[in-house]
């Protein structure tokens, strides 16, 4: 069914797929950033008016794929105004500075605690490579290229930009990071999230019907904060929202309580395993068995393996975050 229905197909039906690129209504396409397998991590560009503008870039090894998508839309490089970043983890920021080398109009738009590590990348790379090893972090991300302070835009929560007269407004969702913005497009009734609504992979809808888990990998999770962003995002009163992992949803205000759900069971499990020998070992355990149980009841027929090797990550990354908070709760 094509990107123009009327109705919401439902995200694994919904748009155009060329080259690692799907087009969706209103100029919207999602990029493949060929990050760790396929559908993982995607670059969404948007384009209104002969104009463009990015939202996160994946790594600097992605950015071939980014101007790739540009090309076969028959884009010059120079109709790109704006990259635009929902914060500063290397998945979603690593390659900016290596496209816009690439862009010689673009601006990079970020949080104003994320401006500095765009200019200064050094301590955000040390810190990457000591928790990947050199090896694994080269095959990654490979390096991170300073922007110029000049084409670094700070944007606080309310902040506006347009784009060929089309407006996009930011909205400050810490709870994942405390830098972590979406933009909200009101004219398409959508909102680019980022990490802040959570994990949705297309490997698991059933009958085009997604499944989502928060993201509450370290170090800045808080529960409090998230479940408040989840309101802040389900208030833009979006149609549907599109989520660096992976892509458009719909059904917004059953997967926000799906993830207000899963964010009370986490720091329940939390609570229930951190006296544990072993606790990151348990509550990984637990939070796995327990989505597991999710997926029984959405459907999900895969066995344990297929549904380890798309979710298994993201479970261990989450035990992580939340044993994290709580950690420093109690500290």
């Amino acid at each position: 069914m094509g990107a123009d229905s009327a109705h919401d197909p439902g995200p694994a039906q919904a748009g155009l797929v060329v080259c690692g690129v799907r087009d969706f209504e209103a100029g919207i396409s999602a990029i493949d950033t060929h990050y760790v397998r396929p559908e993982l991590d995607a670059s969404h560009l948007i384009v209104h008016g002969g104009r463009a503008a990015f939202v996160d870039t994946g790594t600097t090894r992605s950015v071939p794929h980014l101007l790739a998508a540009l090309e076969a839309k028959g884009l010059a490089r120079e109709a790109v105004d704006w990259v635009f970043l929902t914060h500063v983890h290397l998945d979603h920021a690593g390659g900016a500075g290596t496209l816009l080398e690439a862009l010689p109009r673009a601006r990079a738009v970020v949080h104003p605690r994320g401006a500095a590590h765009l200019a200064d990348p050094r301590k955000l790379e040390a810190a990457t490579r000591e928790v990947y090893g050199d090896a694994l972090y080269d095959r990654l991300y490979g390096p991170i290229r300073p922007i110029p302070v000049e084409r670094i835009v700070p944007a606080g929560d309310g902040s506006e930009l347009a784009l060929a007269g089309r407006r996009f407004r930011f909205v400050h969702t810490p709870g994942h990071a405390l830098h972590h913005l979406a933009i909200h497009d009101p004219d398409a009734r959508v909102v680019f999230t980022g990490d802040t609504f959570g994990v949705s992979y297309r490997a698991l809808d059933v009958d085009g019907r997604p499944f989502v888990l928060p993201a509450t990998t370290p170090t800045q999770f808080d529960p409090d904060q998230l479940e408040a962003s989840f309101d802040r995002v389900e208030g833009c009163a979006p149609e549907a929202v599109f989520l660096t992992h992976y892509s458009r949803v719909g059904e917004v205000a059953r997967l926000a309580r799906d993830l207000h759900r899963s964010i009370r069971e986490y720091v329940a499990i939390a609570g229930r395993r951190a006296g544990d020998a072993d606790p990151l070992a348990a509550i990984t355990a637990e939070m796995t068995a327990w989505h597991w149980a999710r997926l029984d009841d959405h459907g999900d027929r895969q066995g344990d393996a297929e549904r380890r090797a798309v979710l298994g990550d993201d479970i261990r990354l989450n035990a992580a975050g939340v044993l994290s908070w709580l950690t420093r709760r109690r500290s």
